[in-house]
């Protein structure tokens, strides 16, 4: 069979996701079991897959979707326990007095928060502590689900301690022993190089979220609202990329994003409550009132304002349960305590599934599940609460858990099924890795361009970084030796690119979703994230492009126009953006009059 053919037949699943789900905007409960039949159709005809296989890959899928739906109704219980204690209303009123603009609190909680819970824990993580916080503000779900989608990108690289690199880059890379004799060395080194990356990537990140959140959800549907405070966006993202990429390039890839985030987060709540670079109080800005939201913002998980019994609750308090989950979750995570190793040690879950080489391991105690659930037992206490409005919380969750079942149990099987394709009778390659090289074959010298998009890719499919990683780095490393180039940077791209993919990665997006009661509205917010996401691997793509080659082409490359370029229209953007607000403003007048 031709290359393209075969290339094409790989992109099937995917097209089938980009159809129904994005283009048709059908739910993923509906989308993803077709997807999940094109992919083991053509892993049992095509690529001739032993049935056992393949059904042991469904299987893997369905224990992973299993671990995955725990963590999200722990995530979920957190939220409605502090509802039902009264946490979410002090928590609420703490972030008005910081700022009752939702632009500040966006990338307070979301960009500073969710980088410091990524570091912590990964595995999407961030999306289930963020996301139902901005919701227990006041955020509509669908706006909380997108800015939490877009800020995994930055931090995701070094999440979960350093995971993807690793894990993912180191053990991608030492199938090949001819590479180094120190596999982790030179891990930190492209580390320190996809730090770089990501920092310059990360830059507008922040500025994205904030003008898609007022572009798409707020009143005067407006861009340049978001716009209007650039300079408190910006202050943002450097607040936590430089500790970020000092970190990575010192100490290495373990810490970069927790030391970021939490950096991050003291300056710039210090510097909102001096009122630094902070708008004016007539300038504030907000969502309009609820009941002119579009019904497809809504999440089943309906915000209460709930008060505690006894009337008020200090703040230290009501952000206890918060405070705990990230220090369990960074206790349970250090090598160099015994904790991880205890809660590591309960192992359950089927191997070699039907006679295969696929297994599926659980650690229940590992899981950020159970840390949810543990901190939702103590807030049970140290919140006073009763153990009706406790039995309520859990009886909410389980049931907002159980909508999101359907399509977490088809799409992740689908994803194991699309990675364990290959070693088939037909003799071909893993449906990705037949992709990838269908790519190196057309692009040629212009592959550090299309690095980032392979690592996208192996993230939009696996929803993870580290998978992404482990499938394509050595990959990545042998183009780039082909290439004549440092190699170390092209692997640093595939896993700018991994992180990347995270925002239209599938399966997250459904698990993010769930946390909120946002059930069958994925494709929409796909649709929204994907140009976070082209921006992003276009942006660090192009600079990777600059780099490799730059002792042979010169500072003045293809790839440093294309950074420039993106970093002048953005310039351009900003510096125009104070006439059109007045246009807005105007206008905004006489519609009131």
């Amino acid at each position: 069979m031709g290359t393209g053919l075969l290339a094409f037949l790989s992109l099937l699943p995917i097209i089938v996701v980009a159809v129904f789900l994005v283009g048709l905007r059908w739910p993923a409960s509906k989308a993803m079991p077709i997807s999940y039949f094109v992919a083991v159709g053509l892993a049992l005809f095509i690529w001739g897959v032993p049935a056992n296989n393949v059904a042991a890959a469904s299987v893997h899928g369905l224990i992973t979707a299993g671990t995955l739906l725990y963590i999200i109704f722990g995530a979920i219980l957190l939220l409605n326990t502090l509802q039902e204690s009264g946490g979410i209303k002090t928590i609420r009123q703490g972030f008005t007095d910081i700022s009752p603009d939702r632009r500040i609190q966006v990338i307070i909680i979301a960009w500073l928060f969710g980088s410091f819970i990524e570091g912590s824990a990964g595995f999407g993580t961030p999306a289930a502590v963020a996301v139902p916080l901005l919701v227990g503000l006041g955020f509509p779900a669908m706006a909380a689900v997108v800015a939490g989608m877009t800020i995994q990108s930055t931090p995701v690289s070094f999440g979960a301690v350093g995971t993807p690199m690793l894990v993912g880059v180191q053990s991608g890379l030492s199938a090949d022993a001819s590479i180094t004799d120190n596999f982790l060395a030179l891990t930190h080194v492209i580390a320190g190089q996809t730090a770089i990356l990501h920092a310059v990537g990360g830059t507008l990140i922040p500025l994205f979220v904030i003008a898609m959140m007022t572009r798409f959800f707020g009143k005067n549907k407006s861009f340049s609202e978001g716009i209007k405070v650039w300079k408190f966006a910006l202050f943002a993202a450097f607040a936590m990329t430089i500790p970020y990429v000092i970190v990575a390039n010192v100490l290495g890839p373990e810490f970069p994003s927790m030391i970021g985030g939490l950096v991050g987060l003291l300056i710039v709540i210090t510097a909102a409550k001096k009122g630094f670079l902070m708008p004016k109080e007539d300038e504030t800005w907000d969502f309009d009132e609820k009941s002119k939201w579009d019904p497809e913002w809504i999440g089943r998980i309906e915000i209460k304002d709930i008060a505690h019994k006894s009337g008020s609750m200090s703040m230290v308090r009501a952000w206890t349960p918060y405070i705990l989950v990230g220090l369990f979750l960074v206790i349970s995570r250090q090598e160099f305590l015994p904790f991880r190793e205890w809660l590591q040690a309960w192992v359950v879950g089927p191997e070699n599934i039907f006679g295969s080489e696929i297994s599926s391991t659980f650690q229940p105690l590992f899981s950020p599940g159970s840390i949810f659930i543990l901190v939702t037992l103590i807030t049970f206490f140290i919140h006073g609460m009763s153990t009706s409005a406790y039995k309520r919380a859990w009886a909410t969750s389980g049931k907002t858990t159980l909508a999101a079942s359907v399509a977490l149990i088809f799409t992740v099987p689908m994803v194991q099924v699309f990675l364990n394709s290959g070693g088939g009778t037909s003799g071909y390659d893993g449906m990705p890795i037949v992709l990838a090289n269908a790519v190196a074959a057309i692009s040629g010298d212009y592959w550090p361009l299309f690095a980032t998009f392979i690592g996208g890719l192996g993230a939009f499919i696996a929803g993870s970084n580290t998978v992404s990683n482990m499938m394509f780095s050595l990959f990545q490393h042998d183009v780039g030796s082909q290439m004549g180039v440092t190699a170390s940077w092209i692997v640093a791209l595939q896993a700018v690119g991994g992180a990347a993919g995270n925002m239209i990665a599938v399966h997250n997006v459904v698990a993010a979703s769930a946390v909120v009661g946002l059930v069958g509205k994925e494709g929409m917010i796909i649709r929204k994230t994907v140009f976070p996401f082209l921006y992003y691997v276009t942006v660090t793509g192009a600079l990777g492009y600059s780099i490799v080659w730059y002792g042979e082409k010169g500072l003045f490359n293809l790839g440093t126009f294309i950074v420039l370029g993106v970093f002048l229209s953005a310039f351009y953007i900003i510096s125009s953006n104070r006439k059109r607000i007045d246009i807005i403003q105007k206008n905004t007048t006489v519609g009131f009059k």
